[in-house]
């Protein structure tokens, strides 16, 4: 086609060659003549033909030797060139996107085996017993994934239910939280302190936190000074607001008291059926938190270390409250947006503490954060979200907790909400209905109502 100043139609064109070809060996174009049907071009006879040429002919090209612009049709009002991408450009890049993606796969395979490689193994070596304290789902759960790691280490789990202390020795299942699951030979109960903590390497404390004080100042004549311990337990103590790292060394009398905190988005029954998880321990002690890794870390666990031991700690305290409130938006029937505009809220004022008792805002961003809140909120083997749901369904705190078998911290950490935000001067609406719903000083009705009649942000 000619160039010309009248006006032809826009054209989008994914055109089938229905004439001969031609090959141009001077240019990257090997079609020249061909005939294009265009069922609703605007013409009796709606069969185009031109030339493409990268050099010259009836068709303009532009510097680009892959790309042809096809000149406008006499008849359209609206010219713009349209431009025409050969099979063999499109094929070209294909190939050289797969090759990108394929080169960085490798990169990333490669540094993978060379720091796997290097990785240290002295640690698993080394260690020959760790004991676990608390015989609920997740104890559990890190009891049976430890013992995993080696045949040889002995895994002690102290408890006091002789029921399932039994059912672990001689049916080795939990029979009260795990009765289908199958633990490891090496996996030992016991309800006696001495027995469990005499020549421990490593301690995982899994005992709920409104309990641990008491719990750990009735042991702590059996508690090595040096024997770390690996916090499992998420939450605030209700009068005192102290946090693990702050309970465990008080409550042995021990400021010193090795210490490092374990968190993440991590259920309990997924982990005991092996299924891939990431969890972060953190500690000051870099060191500490770098033997932890070691110890965890396998090929269905990731292990990340941070030093953020205030951040990991009140991320995983608050995501509980703030599960509640999930639980709460699922049981009223609100919505997908209410949920979303909810839990981002929740994220917010979980940052906005944290960051105020000295945590870094990254670490309310990443896994044992962000990753942490989306697991409970979004999930039904949430417990704290159950217990939301049923508070959004109608149904009295008191009836749903004597119902459950196992602790949702959340229950009790909301209460510690309130004060937290009055001693750091941080408004936290989201949080603090939800102390107010656990309290019964409101209902899940009214929290709604007064939360969206705060005023509008500017």
């Amino acid at each position: 086609m000619a160039a010309s100043n009248s006006i032809e139609p826009r054209l989008f064109l994914n055109p089938i060659f229905t004439t001969s070809t031609t090959t141009n060996s001077s240019t990257s174009l090997h079609i020249q003549n061909f005939k294009l049907k265009l069922p609703h071009f605007p013409t009796k006879n709606p069969t185009l033909v031109f030339t493409l040429n990268s050099s010259s002919g009836s068709a303009t090209t532009n510097n680009n030797n892959d790309n042809t612009i096809i000149t406008p049709y006499p008849d359209d009002p609206d010219p713009e060139p349209v431009s025409a991408v050969s099979s063999e450009t499109r094929t070209r890049d294909g190939r050289d996107r797969r090759k990108i993606v394929k080169v960085a796969w490798d990169k990333l395979v490669r540094w993978s085996r060379t720091w796997r490689s290097k990785a240290k193994t002295d640690i698993l070596e080394r260690t020959n017993k760790v004991v676990v304290l608390g015989g609920g789902s997740f104890g559990t759960a890190m009891a049976a994934h430890v013992a995993n790691r080696k045949a040889q280490l002995k895994v002690y789990m102290l408890m006091r239910d002789p029921v399932v202390c039994q059912s672990i020795n001689e049916k080795h299942c939990n029979c009260r939280y795990f009765p289908e699951q199958k633990l490891p030979e090496n996996v030992i109960a016991t309800t006696d302190a001495k027995t469990a903590l005499l020549g421990a390497d490593y301690c995982l404390h899994a005992v709920p936190v409104q309990f641990s004080s008491s719990f750990l100042e009735g042991i702590s004549d059996y508690v090595d000074p040096g024997l770390p311990f690996i916090s499992l337990s998420k939450g605030l103590e209700l009068n005192t607001l102290r946090m693990m790292s702050q309970i465990i060394p008080q409550a042995l009398r021990n400021p010193r008291q090795p210490f490092i905190a374990l968190s993440g988005p991590s259920f309990a029954l997924e982990l005991m059926n092996k299924l891939p998880t990431a969890m972060v321990v953190a500690s000051k002690d870099r060191k500490l938190a770098n033997a932890v890794q070691q110890l965890l870390a396998s090929k269905h666990l990731r292990i990340s270390t941070s030093s953020d031991v205030t951040g990991v700690e009140i991320a995983g305290a608050l995501k509980n409250v703030l599960a509640i409130a999930a639980g709460i938006v699922v049981g009223m029937n609100l919505g997908n947006n209410s949920m979303a505009a909810l839990v981002a809220q929740g994220c917010s004022e979980i940052r906005w503490l944290a960051t105020k008792m000295g945590a870094k805002p990254a670490t309310i961003t990443g896994l044992s954060g962000t990753g942490d809140i989306m697991l409970t909120c979004f999930v039904n083997l949430s417990r704290n979200r159950t217990v939301g749901v049923r508070l959004g369904s109608g149904e009295k705190l008191d009836d749903i907790l004597s119902s459950m078998n196992q602790v949702a911290e959340g229950v009790s950490t909301a209460g510690a909400v309130i004060a937290l935000a009055q001693k750091y001067n941080v408004k936290m609406p989201v949080l603090t209905a939800v102390a107010r719903i656990i309290d019964n000083e409101l209902t899940p009705k009214k929290a709604v109502l007064e939360l969206m009649s705060l005023p509008q942000v500017i």
